[in-house]
């Protein structure tokens, strides 16, 4: 998804009908009519106050999101190897996007009543309940970072490259409305360090942290996460005190072997980071992009590390996460994502399996939906419309770049 604005729609409005009949207004003897300063005076009021509503309108924005279609882009552009050789620029493969944009009242009232291939959601259901709608942009800015690992991690593996790495601590995917933590921790945060032990993982971090007596402050040391131009980066280690409650009823297991009961919450949701070792050099540029759509970054890779165009020549859109086995999963926003791979003019567009039906209901005749489950699925249908194979280049080169 784009995180950017949206213009407001103008809707045309009829006028009133005109029956050519004269109302006429009888006022007793005993009462002048009314001049026309007064009347002048209540015209005035009455603009003043339509004014203001319009714009109070335009300025109150409510808690519903507004999905449409964004762009449908080669992500062959967007991909650059580095000291390592590599095929030409190609623009087969295709990006595609929303815009993701909040409403306010008067954006709210045109979508009901004249909706143009759009989706309203809450924004609770994009945070995922007890997390503030300001999490938003930064979840999906780390969702794309992750995507971005992922598609490497993935299209290397799938072209004989050899990927490896090593637990990196504990990124911090959502921080709650009313976490004890908030404050110290923000989406993206990697935890590194907790009460002077080393976390590498999610249950170094459970061990850590047992033991703590819920309502004090415990020290961590973080690798904090910045939101830069439109992409996350990571600054430099630094130590932050962050507060401690008492977990829920249904929060209390752990799952880890030495600590199986949580003594104390911070109120983030956690997931384990992984510190990537890439063979080849490999960046791409998906600024002010965010969310977890890696499919076409995958494809993309393996195509710029390929001697041959994987999709021979045919231009071929894409949309689903990416996970490390190759599996290829749901993502939002498909019915609208069809309508702009419609725009950039493709006639194939790939979608996770169960996702197929949502695109062909919001394609024409023209747009070919194909659902696909994994990555081979992915190459192989794209082999029957024409595609090759994809061929490295060189073997794993020596001396690996790290991401």
């Amino acid at each position: 998804m784009v995180l950017g604005r949206r213009e407001a729609r103008q809707h045309d409005r009829t006028g009133s009908h005109r029956y050519g009949v004269r109302i006429v207004v009888e006022h007793p003897e005993s009462e002048p009519p009314p001049r026309r300063g007064r009347l002048g005076a209540i015209a005035l009021l009455v603009l003043v106050i339509g004014a203001a509503i319009i714009w109070a309108g335009a300025l109150i924005k409510l808690d519903v999101y507004a999905i449409t279609p964004g762009l449908s882009q080669p992500v062959g552009p967007l991909i650059t190897v580095h000291d390592h050789p590599h095929a030409p620029t190609r623009k087969t493969i295709l990006l595609t996007d929303v815009f993701l944009t909040q409403l306010n009242v008067w954006q709210w009232v045109a979508a009901e009543v004249h909706p143009v291939h759009e989706e309203l959601i809450p924004g609770r259901e994009l945070t995922g309940g007890n997390v503030p709608t300001s999490e938003l942009e930064r979840q999906g800015y780390l969702q794309m970072y992750d995507s971005q690992n992922n598609a490497k991690v993935v299209g290397m593996r799938a072209m004989g490259l050899t990927v490896t790495g090593v637990p990196d601590g504990v990124t911090v995917q959502a921080v709650a409305t009313n976490a004890p933590a908030r404050g110290a921790l923000q989406v993206g945060d990697r935890i590194v360090e907790a009460r002077g032990r080393a976390v590498h993982d999610f249950c170094d971090l459970e061990a850590a942290l047992s033991g703590a007596v819920p309502g004090t402050s415990v020290p961590l040391r973080i690798v904090p996460a910045e939101v830069r131009n439109g992409v996350l980066v990571y600054g430099s280690p630094e130590p932050v005190s962050a507060g401690t409650g008492i977990p829920t009823a249904s929060g209390t297991a752990t799952g880890c072997a030495g600590t199986p009961t949580r003594t104390v919450a911070l109120g983030i949701v956690p997931e384990d980071s992984t510190d990537w070792h890439f063979p080849v050099k490999v960046t791409i540029d998906t600024a002010y992009i965010g969310g977890p759509s890696a499919l076409a970054m995958t494809l993309g890779v393996m195509d710029a590390l390929s001697k041959v165009s994987v999709t021979g020549g045919v231009k071929v859109a894409t949309t689903g996460t990416i996970a490390e086995n190759g599996v290829v999963g749901p993502v939002g926003g498909v019915a609208e994502k069809t309508i702009a791979v419609e725009n950039a003019g493709a006639t194939v567009f790939l979608v996770p399996a169960g996702q197929g039906g949502v695109a062909k209901g919001a394609a024409s005749p023209g747009l070919k939906v194909i659902a696909v489950r994994t990555l081979s699925q992915a190459l192989a249908a794209i082999e029957r419309l024409g595609g090759t194979a994809p061929v490295p280049i060189t073997e794993t080169s020596s001396g690996g770049a790290t991401s």
